[in-house]
């Protein structure tokens, strides 16, 4: 019975945390990080700008269907820098969350 206890309270808490410096070159794997997220906020933007002037030629063209298509990705480039400026928040929002599981 002991070694079935042992097995079941390491199911319920492994005793495992996230560290701040556990392994080396984490600061080099954050600059890494945080030059991938400049870049799609880069290419966010440029999306937006392609977006905005197919609505526009569409809108003034009479073409429906570009004009659909320039609202939907200027749409959903709004949504990816909406989550691109909020990963870190959401992230920590969700951990955060998830440690006060039992």
């Amino acid at each position: 019975m002991l070694a079935a206890e042992a097995v079941s309270h390491l199911a319920l808490d492994p005793g495992v945390a996230p560290a701040d410096g556990g392994l080396p070159g984490l600061g080099v794997l954050k600059q890494v990080v945080s030059s991938i997220n400049l870049f799609a906020v880069v290419a966010t933007v440029g999306a937006l700008c392609v977006a905005g002037i197919v609505w526009a030629w569409g809108h003034h063209t009479g073409s429906h269907g570009a004009e659909a298509k320039g609202k939907q990705g200027a749409l959903v480039a709004a949504g990816v820098a909406l989550l691109l400026g909020a990963a870190n928040g959401l992230v920590s929002f969700f951990s955060a969350l998830g440690t006060q599981v039992k």
